[in-house]
């Protein structure tokens, strides 16, 4: 849970390095089910670079709060996370999300969005 958390608040404060620095070269961004902007998967820590720094580009602040961590096989269920952005004309948004990260070897090899804590918790049971 330390790498996700790690990894969450140096996102929070604009530090996509940092961000990366857990996450394998072949990681896997999946992003498709995002009903806000940019809705993609982005694979290799380079392109995930790339698509952070252009999300981070358009909001003046992201921070997000990791509400509910549980720890599943092969990684950890971010069963709620609350993200608050603030645009560069000032209109505040908050977003409510899940994430399934996995992990092997202390590394980070993948993080999905699903846009409820059943949605994640039904693909945690998944097998692989």
């Amino acid at each position: 849970m330390d790498v996700v958390r790690r990894a969450t608040d140096a996102y929070s404060r604009g530090d996509i390095d940092g961000t990366l620095e857990s996450w394998a070269p072949d990681a896997v961004l999946d992003w498709s089910r995002s009903r806000g902007l940019e809705p993609a998967v982005v694979r290799g820590r380079s392109d995930i670079r790339e698509y952070m720094r252009r999300f981070l580009a358009m909001f003046e602040t992201v921070t997000i709060d990791l509400v509910d961590l549980v720890e599943v096989e092969d990684g950890v269920l971010v069963a709620e996370n609350v993200a608050r952005l603030q645009g560069r004309d000032g209109i505040e948004l908050e977003a409510r999300s899940a994430w399934l990260v996995t992990l092997r070897d202390g590394m980070q090899t993948s993080l999905t969005l699903y846009q409820t804590r059943e949605e994640a918790l039904e693909a945690a049971r998944q097998p692989a």
